[in-house]
């Protein structure tokens, strides 16, 4: 990252920032004041003891998985008021709360037998399929291709998943086993994020072209668009909210730019710039960005803060995006 960018940082604001959990507070330190390794990676390590990610941990059933269920809790009724239109995706089972360990940087030795446990206790809701294995949704596969890359448990059928249904305009739907032939936004981004993730855990890079053809479907409608009207994709795209869940936003498409375009040591793509506007146009006088929204449904606990309070963790994200887009036009800053 350019010496610029850091320099212009408010101290007050990567002070608010650090002072908030060690999952947030070791990225801050890794990627936006360029600290030595010795110094975030001893703050990383404390995401398995202190905080948030010892909270997270502490909920781990003794079969390995969380909430009982794969990507719903154990016993959800499918049919009564908790999937009623509105009750929003409950976010504690096991999926989800791998995928939040596995993005707070959670060293994979806190997870020790994890993933063989899961190989004999987990089964996905659709089909009783074994959980390593996958199943049909491509957002659910993008998560699992990346847990499982973290946690070391053989998953490469997965990838071979995605390049045998990835559609012909180059993105993925999860509704494909409904007929769908268009790809989804959200569905693309979830499974470009999982590719992505196991590609550097892996070093296989057998899905690298896979991958560029997803991020050329996104970046052809310039992250916002759609292709047969030109119009904004969903009022969705710009109304962020932390955690990110599965939601497509611009913020969550341009985080997840940055860094597939450094693992390719690629500068950034100028189709992104109007999805770049829409981030820094929402930032606020004092340089931070507001909540926007959170997801209806069940958790463990509330990470951030309440709709419309200065998020640390947005202004990260936020900050750590324009600071990648900055350093290829200081002037775009």
């Amino acid at each position: 990252m350019a010496a610029d960018t850091r320099d212009s940082l408010d101290p007050s604001l990567t002070a608010w920032m650090l002072a908030t959990d060690p999952a947030l507070a070791w990225q801050v330190e890794r990627d936006l004041l360029g600290a030595p390794e010795d110094m975030w990676q001893a703050t990383r390590a404390r995401v398995a003891t202190d905080g948030l990610g010892s909270r997270m941990l502490a909920h781990q059933d003794p079969d390995g998985q969380w909430a009982g269920g794969a990507y719903f809790p154990g016993g959800f009724d499918f049919h009564g008021p908790e999937a009623a239109p509105g009750a929003g995706q409950p976010w504690t089972a096991t999926t989800w709360s791998l995928n939040t360990l596995r993005e707070w940087g959670l060293d994979a030795s806190a997870l020790a037998g994890t993933a063989e446990k899961l190989d004999a206790n987990s089964r996905w809701e659709y089909d009783d399929l074994p959980y390593w294995g996958g199943e049909v949704n491509a957002c659910i596969n993008g998560f699992t291709l990346a847990n499982g890359a973290c946690l070391g448990a053989e998953v490469s059928g997965i990838a071979d998943w995605f390049a045998e249904h990835q559609l012909d305009d180059g993105g993925w739907n999860c509704e494909w086993v409904e007929g769908s032939t268009r790809s989804s936004f959200h569905s693309t981004l979830n499974a470009l994020k999982g590719i992505l993730d196991w590609e550097i855990r892996t070093g296989d890079d057998r899905l690298r072209e896979v991958r560029h053809r997803g991020e050329q479907y996104l970046l052809t409608r310039r992250l916002l668009y759609r292709a047969s009207t030109g119009e904004k994709v969903g009022p969705w795209v710009d109304l962020f909210g932390y955690p990110f869940r599965h939601v497509y936003t611009a913020l969550n498409a341009l985080d997840y730019l940055r860094r597939a375009f450094l693992h390719d040591g690629v500068p950034p793509d100028e189709r992104a710039a109007d999805a770049v506007a829409i981030v820094r146009d929402a930032r606020q006088g004092d340089g931070t960005w507001l909540q926007g929204r959170r997801y209806a449904g069940a958790v463990w606990f509330e990470i951030d803060v309440p709709v419309g309070e200065p998020s640390p963790w947005l202004t990260f994200f936020a900050t750590r995006v324009l600071d990648w887009w900055a350093a290829a036009d200081p002037a775009a800053r």
